[in-house]
């Protein structure tokens, strides 16, 4: 490699091979319980449980180590009915025809349609941006790399976080997104990425029995 500053590799306490499996096989089972809620209630949930939440996600590898990514969070009734009427009008004309009939017949078994309700009930949105350009210091302007690869995986942190600490969450993603860089005030290079819904599950909460099936491990591995 270049010459670069650098650290000590810290290191990671020493474990056995039966620890090391077992602990792996301790969080598949934790994140096997994980499921999307589209059913929330308005029971609150401290502000502590999302910024740690949003600091795991934080910690995700990013191209050039840019992290670029923004999490605007929202707990405004008003903002989050603005966001709730924007997202059903968009939906309206997705379950209407624009998605195309393969996309609905996808989507058939899972129960959904255009009334996102759970936008207003839930305590917490998280509108997750992807930044085109920035960089590590505040002021920066420079080229981000691989930014829906990164955005992706501290997404996928963050969800792991909060299920971590028992809060539900639903992932969406309306189509056109735009709406939401004036509604969280962000700048136009920035390109939202999805709705984090986070919150506690209703007490009629239901879960679509197609959502149960996941493909096994010879089904989504090869070994070469």
């Amino acid at each position: 490699m270049i010459d670069h500053e650098a650290l000590p590799w810290p290191g990671l306490p020493p474990l056995a091979d039966e620890e090391r499996v077992a602990r792996a096989t301790a969080f598949r089972d934790t994140m096997r319980t994980r499921r999307t809620c589209r059913y929330f209630s308005d029971t609150p949930v401290p502000r502590a449980v999302i910024e740690a939440a949003i600091e795991a996600a934080g910690t995700a590898p990013s191209g050039a180590n840019h992290q670029p990514w923004h999490f605007a969070v929202i707990a405004s009734p008003a903002l989050k009915a603005e966001i709730r009427h924007a997202a059903e009008e968009e939906e309206r004309a997705f379950y209407a025809g624009k998605a195309g009939d393969e996309w609905l017949d996808a989507l058939a078994p899972l129960g959904t349609d255009a009334d996102k309700s759970y936008l207003e009930v839930a305590p917490w949105l998280i509108v997750i941006f992807g930044q085109r350009r920035g960089g590590i210091d505040p002021g920066d302007d420079k080229q981000n790399y691989y930014v829906n690869e990164s955005v992706g995986i501290a997404t996928g942190f963050l969800l792991s976080a909060l299920h971590a600490a028992n809060i539900v969450t639903l992932t969406h993603t309306p189509n056109p997104m735009g709406f939401l860089n004036r509604v969280c005030e962000r700048p136009a290079n920035e390109k939202p990425v999805m709705i984090v819904v986070a919150g506690h599950a209703a007490p009629d909460a239901t879960v679509p029995v197609h959502a149960l099936r996941k493909k096994p491990l010879t089904q989504i591995t090869s070994w070469l």
